[in-house]
């Protein structure tokens, strides 16, 4: 968590405004509901109920390639935000009076510059997964030592380095051995036997909230200024309870706060909305289209901070997606004297681009409304460079149910894609990889031929 830190982020509307009026309102409704079993323990339960999962969040939104998405950068921003809230409530479980040592704590940032060198010198591989499990289990430890948690510790630790260039390669390593321990996390509680009978009844009743929950973050996303589409994707993501509400009923159930029968029926309550949840994440876009016409009553008139063009001015080629293959695609149209605009759904991409001068627009390949609402009467063709095959055919849809009759051209880089591209009715594929390869050997090829040339001219001119 400490490595994810920005406090920039966190201080956006959508994220911070959603993520604690969210908390608030799931938090104290199912606080009310479970007030008759948990009496004054209820609170700490449905705050902890009010978390979305981090991990299916995260995974989903890795597997569709949409992290970068703006929709993406406000899901992470929110899961960051409840990730603190729950660390405070892991310090709140097992409260401890902090020693006067406590406020060596405070001087932590004078290591920052120390930290990031050790950083930048563990490498690539085993030493940086080393170097981030000992920097986690040393802040707990650290922090444990003065009467602080030790999660408290850990997140400090992290937040030194946040911010730096390598913190997302040591965050991804570290991905995988959490999701290990999860894994045992649930083996543990699933070992501890089933809960009883008569709290089954709560556990269905805790069930049947979610779709309040999620129609919650819904109106609050609407109500913060976001389109219909974004706010139900990202609802979605968010919909499901969390295995920090796991982590912090243990914690309660150690300190006493809670029965042991409380956490094993919290176990099964959150893994049942994972299992319910999960498929929905991976239909979202289809599902918002066939929910689109419902969904759109609900949206707010005037601006709105995920706004889409309407309009491409002189502009003859689009490129969607603009990494390395659609940058690369840009320059050499621009270098060519064609009008070209380029159109990406990373708000980070488009700030880079348009710092070299280039005319990029925000946009959302996968979403209908763009490609119902753009004006493409003057483009000429169309490039698909983006990375994800569901995103590619669904800009695909777009065009050809507008009639587009210009070039639509993807990136390919599987062959087993290429009957399904030729099905959706796409005029050109492209192989980044194979042709890059062609390309290779052609230019070796060539500079051979220039180099026989300069050493042997006569037999060259003979010949």
């Amino acid at each position: 968590m400490g490595l994810k830190l920005r406090l920039a982020s966190l201080f956006r509307p959508e994220v911070l405004g959603v993520g604690s009026l969210h908390l608030l309102l799931a938090g104290g409704l199912t606080t009310l509901l479970l007030w008759p079993w948990l009496g004054s323990a209820a609170w700490y339960v449905g705050l902890g109920l009010g978390f979305s999962s981090t991990v299916l969040a995260i995974k989903l939104l890795e597997e569709k390639r949409e992290l970068s998405t703006y929709h993406g950068r406000v899901v992470v921003g929110i899961l960051v935000l409840q990730d603190l809230v729950a660390v405070a409530l892991l310090a709140a479980a097992g409260v401890k009076t902090p020693t006067p040592w406590a406020l060596l704590l405070l001087a932590l940032p004078l290591l920052r510059p120390l930290a990031m060198r050790v950083l930048e010198r563990s490498g690539h591989d085993e030493l940086l997964l080393l170097f981030g499990v000992g920097l986690a289990l040393g802040g707990g430890s650290l922090a444990e030592a003065v009467g602080l948690s030790g999660e408290l510790g850990a997140l400090l630790l992290g937040a030194l380095l946040a911010g730096h260039a390598q913190t997302t390669e040591l965050s991804r390593t570290l991905w995988g051995l959490k999701e290990a321990f999860l894994v045992a996390f649930f083996l543990e509680i699933g070992l501890g036997g089933f809960p009883p009978l008569e709290l089954l009844g709560v556990g269905l009743l805790i069930l049947l909230s979610l779709p309040l929950q999620l129609a919650i973050f819904f109106a609050l996303f609407v109500l913060f200024g976001l389109r219909a589409r974004t706010a139900f994707v990202s609802s979605v993501a968010l919909g499901t309870f969390s295995e920090f509400t796991l982590i912090t009923s243990s914690a309660a159930v150690r300190s006493g706060v809670l029965e042991e029968s409380w956490g094993t029926l919290l176990a099964l309550v959150v893994a049942a909305s994972l299992v319910l949840v999960a498929p929905l994440n991976r239909r979202v876009h289809r599902l918002y289209q066939r929910l689109e016409p419902y969904l759109l009553r609900f949206e707010r008139s005037g601006y709105h901070p995920d706004r889409e063009p309407t309009r491409l001015g002189q502009a003859r080629w689009l490129v969607v997606g603009m990494g390395r293959t659609g940058g690369a695609a840009y320059k050499l149209l621009e270098r060519e004297g064609e009008r070209v605009v380029g159109l990406d759904a990373d708000p980070a991409k488009l700030e880079a681009h348009r710092a070299k001068g280039r005319r990029v627009l925000y946009g959302d390949a996968e979403d209908p409304e763009l490609w119902e609402r753009l004006e493409l009467s003057g483009i000429k063709g169309v490039l698909l460079t983006m990375p994800d095959l569901e995103a590619k055919l669904r800009a695909v849809e777009g065009l050809r149910r507008r009639g587009f009759p210009g070039l639509i051209a993807v990136t390919s880089y599987h062959r087993e894609e290429d009957p399904i591209f030729e099905r959706a009715g796409v005029s050109f594929i492209f192989h980044p990889f194979a042709e890059a390869g062609e390309r290779l050997a052609e230019r070796a090829l060539e500079l051979r031929e220039v180099g026989e040339l300069v050493k042997h001219p006569a037999s060259n001119v003979e010949g």
